[in-house]
């Protein structure tokens, strides 16, 4: 769990902005996402195949 220091003289709201963006880059909240139900190993493999498609897909087209 990511933590922070509160510096002297700074403001309760940024405090709260430097702490939510280090969860972020911690992967904190999509972990919590990832783990709220079981997922069985065809699902995931589903899912894994999915979005290995979608970016195949993305990347072949002309911009």
């Amino acid at each position: 769990m990511p933590g922070i220091r509160v510096k002297e003289g700074e403001t309760f709201e940024s405090a709260l902005r430097r702490f939510k963006k280090k969860c972020e880059k911690a992967g904190v909240l999509s972990d919590l996402r990832k783990h709220q139900h079981f997922e069985k190993p065809s699902e995931r493999r589903k899912r894994k195949e999915n979005t290995s498609r979608r970016k195949s897909v993305s990347r072949s087209r002309p911009k």
